[in-house]
C-alpha cells in the first residue's frame, strides 16, 4: 500500500474533469493537482516549449513527493508523453489519449469517427494512428477547435457563444457521418452538454477523462500502491494564476477548494 497522494496536471482548468473520475474512482487517494493557467493554452504552443512547461510541472509535483503522474492534457499526451517518460524514468506517468482510443473503439458502430482537439492534438497525429494501428478500416475526421479551451477557461459553456462556436465548428464533422465523436482535450467535457445538444443524441461522445481513471486505478492495483488511508483524503490545488480557476473547480467537482499560486518557472 502506498499512502502518497497522486499528481495531476494540465495546461488549466481542463484537467478537472480528469480529477472528477479519479475521485469518483478513488476517493480515497489523495491528489495533489496543478494547472498552469498562466500559460494556458498548450495547443498553440510548439512542442519544445509544452515539454518545458511539462518538465517544470513535473518536477514540481514531485516536490509533493507524489506516486504517480497523471498527465490530465491531450496536448502534452499526444506530443510529449515518450519525451517525458524517458526523462522523469523513476515515476509512473498516466497519459490521456490511449484510454481514449480505446473508448473509442468500444463506442463506435459504423468506423466513421471524429477527433476534436487543440491544433497541438490534432496535428500530432496520435489518435489517428493509434485508432488506425487497432482497426485500418477505421475512417478518423479531425477538426481543432481551438476557441474551446478558453470558452472554458472562461466559463463560458452552455450560452449562445458557446452554443454558435460548436455548431461552426461540429458540421464538418456531422456532414461526415460520424457515430462518435473523441473529446480529445480535458477541457471539452466542462462543454458537452453544448456540444452533445449540437451533434445530437446519435453520435455518441467519448470522453477519455473516465478511462484513463480507470487505467489509473488498474496501475496502482496491480503495483500494490493503492492507498490504505481511511481518512478523509486530501485534495490540493495549485496553479500558476488565479484565473477563474476556483470558480470553475466548484462548478466541476461540486466542491469548494482554495488554490495557492506559485511561481512554476524555478522547477
Amino acid at each position: 500500500m502506498d499512502n502518497r497522494p497522486i499528481g495531476v496536471f494540465d495546461s488549466g482548468v481542463g484537467g478537472l474533469t480528469v480529477v472528477k473520475q479519479i475521485v469518483k474512482l478513488l476517493p480515497n487517494e489523495s491528489l495533489v493537482y496543478f494547472g498552469d493557467t498562466a500559460r494556458v493554452p498548450y495547443g498553440s504552443k510548439s512542442k519544445e516549449i509544452v515539454t518545458k512547461f511539462s518538465s517544470q510541472i513535473i518536477r514540481f509535483l514531485m516536490t509533493k513527493n507524489v506516486k504517480a503522474v497523471v498527465i490530465a492534457c491531450n496536448t502534452v499526451s499526444s506530443n510529449c508523453y515518450e519525451i517525458l517518460s524517458e526523462e522523469f524514468p523513476q515515476l509512473p506517468i498516466i497519459e490521456v489519449v490511449t484510454p481514449g482510443v480505446e473508448s473509442c473503439l468500444a463506442a463506435t458502430r459504423n468506423k466513421i469517427v471524429g477527433l476534436i482537439g487543440t491544433y497541438g492534438t490534432v496535428s500530432s497525429g496520435a489518435y489517428e494512428k493509434r485508432l488506425k494501428a487497432a482497426d485500418p478500416n477505421i475512417q478518423v475526421y479531425k477538426k481543432a477547435c481551438p476557441l474551446f479551451v478558453p470558452l472554458a477557461e472562461e466559463g463560458w459553456v452552455n450560452n449562445d457563444v458557446a452554443r454558435l462556436t460548436a455548431a461552426t465548428y461540429l458540421k464538418e464533422l456531422t456532414d461526415k457521418n460520424v457515430d462518435s465523436i473523441i473529446l480529445g482535450c480535458t477541457h471539452y467535457p466542462i462543454l458537452k452538454a453544448c456540444i452533445g445538444e449540437i451533434v445530437g443524441e446519435g453520435v455518441t461522445i467519448v470522453d477519455p477523462a473516465k478511462a484513463t481513471a480507470q487505467r489509473l486505478k488498474e496501475y496502482l492495483e496491480n503495483h500494490n500502491m493503492l492507498t490504505d488511508n481511511t481518512e478523509e483524503a486530501e485534495r490540493l490545488f495549485y496553479v500558476s494564476d488565479k484565473s477563474h480557476f476556483e470558480q470553475i473547480c466548484s462548478r466541476v467537482l461540486h466542491e469548494d477548494y482554495h488554490a495557492e499560486k506559485i511561481d512554476i518557472e524555478k522547477y
